[in-house]
């Protein structure tokens, strides 16, 4: 295992749930954090926490689904933060419905976040770590990807979609030493989840925003010779 101290991690959607989760445990290894997310207020009470854990924090607040504010906020972190190491595509948002039901509108709206978003940060990030000669990019998508279902097509194709970008930016950049991880995770109890009903959030059975956290801490401290192309992490027993 590597030390991670002294990195620097940059994550979406970080000022709460998974993306926080993840932000919170990093930073507990000595990881230099910058979070992105569209709440001001969250964002920065989730760097005041970060900052009380010793390490350098910092926010850029934009639209994931716009490619120029992404560009525009990760450059901005990237000059606070001194570069950039890791990059953890974590956020997304989850419209569900019938197909009937929901329009073309929300379709797009989950495409251009879920996916487009993914693509935006990633190349943004991408010159920065192949300036380096190394890095990390994490994406998260979803069990769902793997297997869409009833309710959940916008959401399912979108996590697909990031599989398999996700899997080409492997092709390509892991020749430079840049390993990308494609992470696709059942249900866990975070806000969208619980507020979706999708589960109770039951933290005796249904897995926590923390254990993702460590899942990512765990691949991340791997040799940097070894790298865990594809996961998946589902609760025992839910």
């Amino acid at each position: 295992m590597i030390s991670l101290k002294g990195k620097i991690a940059i994550i979406t959607g970080g000022s709460r749930g998974l993306g926080k989760a993840i932000a919170t445990l990093l930073a507990q290894e000595g990881v230099n954090i910058g979070i992105t997310g569209r709440n001001e207020a969250n964002l920065r009470s989730a760097v005041e926490e970060l900052k009380g854990l010793g390490v350098k924090a910092a926010y850029a607040a934009f639209d994931i689904s716009s490619e120029a504010a992404v560009k525009s906020g990760i450059d901005a972190l990237v000059a606070e933060l001194g570069g950039v190491d890791i990059l953890v595509n974590n956020a997304g948002i989850g419209k569900m419905g019938t197909l009937e039901a929901m329009s073309s509108e929300d379709w797009q709206e989950v495409i251009q976040t879920n996916l487009f978003g993914v693509y935006y940060a990633a190349m943004a990030v991408y010159p920065y770590l192949k300036e380096k000669g190394e890095g990390d990019i994490v994406n998260v998508s979803s069990t769902a990807g793997l297997k869409g279902g009833a309710h959940m097509s916008a959401y399912a194709a979108s996590k697909a979609a990031v599989i398999s970008l996700s899997q080409s930016m492997m092709a390509e950049w892991r020749k430079q030493n840049i390993r990308v991880i494609t992470l696709t995770p059942s249900t866990i109890a975070s806000d969208m989840s619980i507020q979706a009903g999708l589960t109770d959030g039951n933290p005796e059975k249904v897995l926590q925003p923390e254990d993702f956290a460590e899942w990512v801490r765990d691949i991340l401290k791997m040799n940097r010779r070894a790298l865990i192309a594809n996961g998946s992490i589902f609760s025992t027993n839910p």
